[in-house]
């Protein structure tokens, strides 16, 4: 049975990752509130249905791609349920070709591993340069659900938070598509 905790207002007692910490930070410097709970790992479709039970809203899906010289790095957010189209996306934004970057450069400028993907990472330095794209319907939504940067603890905001507050913080504007 996955395991996921009751909702809590607080961080976690112990931060994973410094990208997990500094989301809490900001979260508190800007006066985002936040619900959050605690999974055990949650990397499948199954594990996210669980998980969108106990919050009440469903996570984004969050996809990290490259052009072919691994020079330019997106962010991409998207519904659970749209598949990702890289012709589309490229087509929609204007850029050539793009494929999924690789685990390395995800660790690296994300700060992440895999199944931890988030838009939240635009708080990292090593972030500065990656292109945040974010898809109209999940602006959509009153509530935004995504990693704190780790694959076991998943947050809660106010979507008006997270482009109003979060990412002006951050000095990202993200593209809408």
């Amino acid at each position: 049975m996955f395991k996921v905790s009751e909702i809590m207002t607080t961080p976690p007692d112990n931060f994973a990752t410094e990208l997990q910490k500094k989301v809490y930070e900001t979260f508190n410097s800007q006066g985002i509130r936040f619900e959050r709970v605690d999974t055990d790992p949650g990397i499948t479709m199954e594990d996210c249905q669980n998980i969108d039970a106990k919050l009440g809203v469903k996570i984004v899906k969050t996809i990290f791609v490259c052009n072919r010289q691994q020079t330019e790095f997106y962010i991409y957010v998207t519904t659970d349920s749209k598949p990702f189209v890289t012709r589309d996306f490229c087509r929609a934004i204007g850029i050539p070709r793009v494929s999924f970057a690789p685990e390395n450069k995800l660790k690296e400028i994300a700060g992440v591993d895999v199944g931890a993907t988030t838009a939240l990472c635009a708080v990292l330095d090593s972030a500065k340069d990656v292109h945040f794209v974010i898809d109209k319907e999940v602006l959509a939504n009153p509530f935004y659900a995504c990693t704190d940067g780790t694959a076991t603890c998943f947050v809660k905001i106010r979507t008006t938070d997270l482009m109003d507050k979060y990412f002006p913080f951050t000095g990202h504007t993200p593209t809408i598509i």
